[in-house]
């Protein structure tokens, strides 16, 4: 389990949603935490599955 730097950020990153399947459907899905190469990044809701890497916390 990866320590995120702040409880928003923890709770946007584990964040899951009963009426969306990906977190790419849901349009409250913020953060997403890709634990094989410990990178952040904003969800890009454009109908495809891309984010866009972050280096800051926006919260901290």
């Amino acid at each position: 389990m990866t320590d995120h730097c702040c409880e928003v950020m923890t709770t946007r990153v584990n964040w899951h949603c009963d009426r969306h399947d990906t977190p790419f459907t849901c349009p409250d899905a913020l953060i997403r935490f890709e634990v094989r190469f410990q990178e952040y990044g904003l969800v890009i809701h454009d109908g495809g599955a891309s984010t866009l890497g972050i280096d800051f916390c926006p919260w901290c």
